[in-house]
């Protein structure tokens, strides 16, 4: 079993943008692969970052690969008629436990919306929210039409504060993911916008000392090069993908970038860190209608939580 730690360990903070594409075909060997994570590990002056299949050595960056937004037909709010507010989900479309008391709330989705609007719009950013400040890492995904077709994720895998985490990756994800152009006003009736919080990080006793669609997966090892390289996958991908573990374990090898052959023995050699996630997704109709108090025939004419929350 691994040694289990309530966060990951204290290190540069460290931002990821990450990958959705078209279900590859993998072999066994795992030499075919998309949507990743990789970096080299940064100095401690390493700032926030965000990349996809390359790494920026000036800044320390990272990506992370997150596939999908989860059951795509499973109702995932529900609507409060007295307030007009999406209500906290009974189940996120993540791997955290149905029974366990959840973090992450629709709200939380809403007030990303919210940033994003009034970003697009020249509102002033909206006042705070009231869901926990507690801090985590996390993630933003936005997706766009009906084959939610990836249209930014960026997120940290340095603890931070919720407010203010979730308001700089809302808008670093929407508008400087460097995969995509920056989102527009345009866009937002057709967006989904995916919140993820990872908790319980462990260190594996073994590369495969993980559960695929449980656990997501940080990887380092050292490439043929002699450099120290890092890979993510967030939980749902693996199993999103059909992989089993060794497959999962190579297609992160080859988007960190470590280009031999792999064997048996050099998967041995690798570190790996799990987690698991709780992961909430709505769609601009939903957002819209848990603030519908705040437009009329279409039109905003307030900030949104400047009314949700006053």
């Amino acid at each position: 079993m691994g040694k289990r730690r309530c966060v990951p360990p204290l290190e540069p903070r460290l931002a990821a943008g990450c990958c959705g594409v078209k279900k590859p075909k993998l072999s066994a060997s795992g030499t075919h692969s998309h949507g990743s994570q990789s970096t080299t590990v940064p100095s401690a002056s390493s700032g926030p970052l965000q990349n996809h299949q390359h790494v920026d050595s000036s800044s320390g960056r990272e990506n992370v690969s997150d596939l999908t937004l989860g059951p795509g037909n499973s109702p995932i709010t529900r609507m409060n008629p007295a307030s007009g507010a999406l209500s906290p989900l009974p189940r996120p479309n993540g791997t955290a436990n149905a029974t366990k008391n959840l973090v992450v709330t629709a709200e939380m989705c809403c007030y990303c919306f919210d940033v994003l609007y009034c970003h697009l719009y020249g509102f002033p950013q909206p006042r705070l929210p009231r869901f926990t400040n507690d801090p985590y890492p996390l993630f933003v995904t936005w997706k766009t039409g009906r084959d939610k077709r990836l249209r930014g994720c960026i997120g940290t895998f340095s603890a931070m504060n919720l407010h203010s985490g979730l308001r700089e990756y809302t808008l670093t994800s929407a508008l400087k993911d460097s995969r995509f152009p920056p989102l527009t006003r345009e866009e937002l009736p057709k967006l989904f916008c995916s919140v993820s919080l990872l908790t319980n990080f462990e260190d594996a006793s073994d590369y495969l000392d993980w559960e695929v669609g449980v656990h997501g997966i940080r990887i380092e090892f050292i490439n043929e090069k002699g450099v120290k390289r890092t890979a993510t996958y967030l939980p749902e991908v693996a199993k999103e993908q059909d992989w089993d573990q060794i497959q999962t374990i190579d297609s992160l090898l080859r988007k960190g970038g470590f280009k031999a052959p792999i064997t048996s023995e050099f998967r041995k050699t690798i570190k790996l860190t799990r987690y698991r996630s709780e992961k909430v997704t709505i769609s601009y109709a939903e957002y819209i209608a848990s603030r519908q108090h705040c437009f009329q025939n279409g039109t905003l004419h307030a900030p949104p939580l400047y009314n949700h929350y006053s």
